[in-house]
């Protein structure tokens, strides 16, 4: 599980103008866009270690019908967040990395035009 918390932390960070740090005050793993969220992940390789991430309402209810790993965001709007433990077997890496884009798209897209056409 360390691996992949590692590998998620390296793909949110190589997408364009991400940051993903340590934030002391939510004491979690935080990946940013331009100063806004699009995702939250446990500092700690744990069995309840999860990754919590922006998705399109209709198909979060979708993935929750599907996999039990998947629940309603933790701390977050239960209709636009979903709360991904990281130790599910079911899901493959590039899965949640393809999750990680998804909820990194859905923010990229609601910043600013003057921010997005800056890049």
């Amino acid at each position: 599980m360390k691996q992949r918390m590692e590998r998620l932390q390296r793909f949110g960070v190589s997408l364009p103008f991400a940051k993903v740090y340590f934030r002391e005050d939510w004491a979690t793993i935080y990946f940013e866009v331009h100063g806004k969220m699009f995702g939250t992940m446990s500092p700690q390789a744990t069995e309840q270690a999860m990754i919590t991430l922006k998705g399109l309402p209709e198909k979060n209810e979708e993935l929750r019908e599907i996999y039990e790993d998947i629940t309603p965001g933790y701390h977050m709007n239960k209709k636009h967040w979903n709360s991904i433990a990281l130790r599910s077997t079911v899901l493959t890496d590039e899965e949640f990395e393809q999750m990680i884009y998804l909820s990194y798209q859905l923010v990229w897209k609601n910043l600013p035009a003057k921010i997005r056409q800056a890049k």
